[in-house]
């Protein structure tokens, strides 16, 4: 596996709170995560960071588990994040994504796999991710015609969170470590950059 581009030397004794999220890590995966390990030389903003990321990403959301994961794949797709392809394409499949459907996820809109529900959402998270695209009328109507505005609410702070996530773990170089398997497709400028999950 790559080394990222910052390695965390292991600390003193970090926070309570900071060991406690890093042991649930261990406990969930087997192993603490890359991201987790950089986040927790920042204990604060780490709690704060999974705070906001579990009140995200709970039962209760008005958004299914499922399109919730494929809508982070997508926006980490177009950042270039491996190690969050790798994580959020396996919490796809652990939410019953079909793999044919996690696989044709760069081309949602003419996939027969999605429905409009999913292709709306999913097109919101490229025009927030992407500059080049942005958020027009035309989208956010779109967007209105499939989710109540307490879900839109939620769906734009879920995709604000995989921004943030994702462009640091991209900078940082940090890896895939191999929940799902993840490969780089060749980028199409014409739609962004683009990953594909193949294989899963």
């Amino acid at each position: 596996m790559a080394e990222p581009r910052i390695v965390v030397p292991p600390q003193p004794r970090p926070a309570w709170y900071a060991r406690l999220i890093l042991a649930l890590q261990r406990r969930k995966y087997g192993r603490e995560l890359e991201p987790a390990r950089l986040w927790s030389k920042m204990p604060r903003a780490f709690l704060m960071l999974t705070l906001l990321y579990r009140a995200l990403d709970r039962s209760a959301s008005p958004i299914d588990a499922g399109l919730r994961a494929l809508v982070q794949v997508r926006v980490s797709q177009i950042n270039w994040c491996a190690f969050c392809v790798d994580l959020n394409g396996a919490a796809a499949l652990e939410r019953f994504v079909a793999p044919e459907k996690l696989a044709a996820l760069g081309e949602f809109e003419r996939s027969p796999l999605y429905v409009e529900r999913e292709r709306a959402a999913l097109a919101f998270a490229e025009g927030m991710t992407d500059p080049a695209r942005g958020v027009g009328e035309a989208l956010f109507a779109r967007l209105r015609g499939q989710f109540t505005e307490p879900a839109i609410l939620e769906l734009t702070a879920l995709i604000a969170f995989q921004n943030l996530s994702s462009k640091f773990n991209a900078a940082l170089a940090v890896p895939a470590q191999g929940f799902c398997a993840p490969r780089p497709a060749a980028p199409n400028r014409s739609k962004g950059i683009s990953m594909k999950v193949e294989d899963v």
